[in-house]
């Protein structure tokens, strides 16, 4: 059955059609949560509370085609309410690969996944959402903005200024082509 399909079932109360649904998503969900919120204990329970979130008010989705870009908003602001409830504290991230791992030497996957960390450390959450979203999920920008709740325009400035501070951040590291990294290579 196709995902329109699936997500009217569940807003039906079909237990199975959600837990197809969530289990599909939730990979790429733990993801962009572990992105945002550099913390994985943080970013399942974001994941937690998103699904939640889902479940209880799917009932109220009025485009079953809109699911997607419906549901990483949900994530986004579960992720937003956990940074504001939690100030600021010091966390590890452990980045896993989304697609095909890099081929390149050991090293340079650690300088890499350091460089990148370290940058978008250097970001606010919600522009961090952004980045994450758009580069990391392969998001469209104009869904990016809509799951969001931000205008496209917004979106695509905030996008600029997040670019902007992850080369600086990269190049100042010290790491000869750090902000073609940060740019190219996670762009």
């Amino acid at each position: 059955m196709d995902q329109r399909g699936l997500v009217e079932r569940a807003q039906r109360g079909d237990h199975d059609a959600f837990a197809v649904l969530a289990g599909a998503a939730v990979a790429r969900l733990d993801a962009a949560a572990r992105l945002i919120l550099r913390d994985h204990d943080l970013a399942r329970d974001a994941v937690q509370e998103a699904l939640v979130r889902c479940w209880r008010d799917l009932p109220t989705l009025r485009d079953a085609a809109a699911f997607d870009g419906w549901l990483h908003r949900l994530l986004v602001n579960a992720c937003l309410d956990m940074l504001r409830r939690r100030r600021r504290r010091v966390v590890e991230v452990e980045l896993t690969p989304l697609h095909d791992p890099w081929l390149g030497d050991f090293s340079g996957q650690l300088i890499d996944r350091d460089l990148l960390d370290r940058a978008l450390a250097t970001l606010e959450p919600e522009w961090r959402a952004i980045v994450v979203l758009h580069y990391l999920l392969e998001v469209p920008l104009p869904e990016v903005a809509r799951s969001l709740g931000i205008p496209l325009g917004t979106a695509k400035s905030r996008l600029h200024r997040a670019l902007s501070i992850l080369r600086t951040s990269a190049a100042t590291d010290g790491v000869p082509g750090a902000g073609r990294i940060a740019t190219e290579r996670y762009a």
